[in-house]
């Protein structure tokens, strides 16, 4: 696995809030709400402010009731559900973030495929989890805050689902953080797990979205200033796994020891 990147060292981190952010992220906002792409739809933007799209695919896995379809609704921009209901078969849900690279100074527009799927319907066909697997170029390991069994069983997940892809990025991310203080995860097991594991752990909240002034729709904006970390992480790992692909980025087995180049 390529040696991972420092936070922000790939994407300008803050970059969605400035004035030239806003231009690009009003082409996937419409009245301050989200707008919802299809499998084959894509943002439209001005001529001034064209930007190049990478697309990356990317695997939602956790135990059953963490959270998974909850996160990607939240990446959408759509609404979470209340109660949950597992998800049935296959789902998969296209979002798009723009992002300026530190490197080149230069914007580009990712385009996430979620591929969300219930651990239900995992064991029961055995064709659902190589479909999900095939041709992914990221896996998301969700555990949640509120359910130590969960945080328990990632390295069984990690092992049992990306095991025998080495070379691809991998993500966990904390579901319910907004319910720390009851949590069954304490920050010493989370350090344990990142010094174990060296993987990227991000946190996200549960709590419905801000919505706007009707009171009912939700707040497009105010819903990616909360998940800009995760979509920013991920393009982020994703964008540098490419440059190390193409031997633009030196990978850990190019590296001796004593930190200079073999």
């Amino acid at each position: 696995m390529a040696r991972l990147p420092a936070p922000g060292s790939v994407i300008v981190p803050d970059w969605h809030e400035s004035t030239e952010g806003k231009e690009h992220l009003s082409s996937i906002l419409r009245k301050n709400r989200r707008r919802v792409f299809g499998l084959l739809e894509r943002p439209v933007l001005p001529p001034q402010v064209a930007a190049d799209t990478a697309s990356y695919k990317i695997f939602v896995s956790g135990k059953s009731g963490v959270g998974k379809t909850a996160l990607v609704a939240k990446l959408a921009g759509l609404e979470v559900p209340v109660i949950h209901h597992e998800t049935v078969g296959i789902q998969t849900t296209v979002v798009y973030w723009p992002a300026k690279l530190q490197a080149s100074d230069r914007v580009v527009i990712f385009r996430f495929e979620f591929w969300d799927c219930g651990e239900a319907a995992l064991k029961k066909f055995d064709h659902i989890l190589p479909a999900c697997k095939e041709k992914t170029d990221a896996f998301l390991f969700l555990f949640s805050f509120t359910d130590r069994s969960s945080f328990e069983d990632l390295p069984a997940q990690l092992s049992r689902v990306a095991g025998d892809v080495p070379n691809t990025v991998k993500m966990v991310i904390g579901s319910k953080f907004d319910q720390y203080m009851h949590t069954d995860v304490p920050e010493r097991d989370l350090m344990a797990f990142r010094q174990a594991w060296e993987l990227p752990l991000l946190r996200v909240k549960s709590v419905p979205g801000r919505r706007l002034a009707d009171g009912r729709t939700l707040d497009g904006r105010a819903g990616l200033a909360d998940v800009a970390h995760v979509l920013n992480g991920l393009g982020e790992h994703l964008w540098h796994q490419d440059q190390v692909a193409a031997g633009l980025v030196p990978g850990p087995q190019e590296s001796s020891p004593d930190g200079g180049q073999g």
